[in-house]
């Protein structure tokens, strides 16, 4: 089981790196002057590019996490902080996929948001990190 756990943490870490980098993209892709259509096709590719890679880690994030809830599930189904963790989770794969959606009004020239929206935007994973991480070492309730 360690190594399912190891690989659940590489998947996550992974695809973290990815929910924190795209809307990075979108602040950049917010910014761009109409003019700078190269510069624009750029951020388009590397978006796009980066949504394709990071959609399995997610989904393998998600499955490994499962696999360990499973074979782990009367340790941890007393606690109430795997629930919440679980709620989280969601709201995470929700976040990725409204990413993808984003990601294609871009690529339509619809999107409307401006950078300074994409700044808070790309804050949203980060502290629900920061409530994953504190359930998961602390387990409070």
């Amino acid at each position: 089981m360690l190594v399912v756990k190891t690989l659940h943490i590489w998947m996550v870490i992974s695809w973290f790196a990815g929910l924190f980098y795209l809307p990075r993209i979108f602040v950049n892709l917010a910014m761009v002057p109409d003019d700078s259509v190269a510069e624009r096709d750029r951020l388009l590719l590397m978006a796009g590019k980066l949504y394709k890679f990071m959609t399995p880690l997610g989904v393998f994030a998600v499955l490994t996490g499962l696999w360990l809830w499973i074979v782990y599930g009367n340790q941890i189904a007393l606690g109430g902080w795997i629930h919440a963790k679980t709620t989280l989770v969601a709201v995470l794969a929700v976040f990725h996929w409204h990413c993808g959606r984003v990601l294609k009004q871009f690529q339509g020239g619809g999107n409307k948001k401006t950078h300074i929206w994409f700044r808070f935007y790309n804050e949203l994973p980060v502290i629900v990190l920061l409530f994953v991480l504190f359930l998961v070492v602390l387990k409070p309730f």
